[in-house]
């Protein structure tokens, strides 16, 4: 079963093949994707990495959470579940009756 793990702290230069580079040692990698800002496509300095493997993956987090990457400190965890509905305000208390 795959595992989908949160990078945060990204160095604003790094490629999503440096990002994969960067688990390939830890196991099979089935996807890479640094999230970029949608007006200037600059990296907004996160991204994600889904492992094929969760044994793969814990080890890979255990071992990159903290790296320092170009003098930066990466954070690295499971990604978790993203909530349905876009900004995850509670909107029902912003009408009155």
């Amino acid at each position: 079963m795959s595992m989908k793990i949160y990078v945060g702290n990204l160095p604003f230069s790094m490629t999503q093949d440096e990002l994969g580079a960067l688990f390939t040692p830890f196991g099979e990698i089935s996807s890479t994707t640094i999230v970029t800002d949608k007006y200037s496509g600059r990296s907004r300095g996160f991204g994600f990495v889904e492992m094929t493997g969760r044994n793969e993956a814990r080890k890979a987090i255990a071992a990159l959470d903290g790296k320092d990457i170009q003098g930066r400190k990466l954070k690295v965890s499971e990604a978790m579940a993203r909530d349905k509905g876009g900004t995850g305000r509670d909107r029902s208390s912003s009408f009155k009756k």
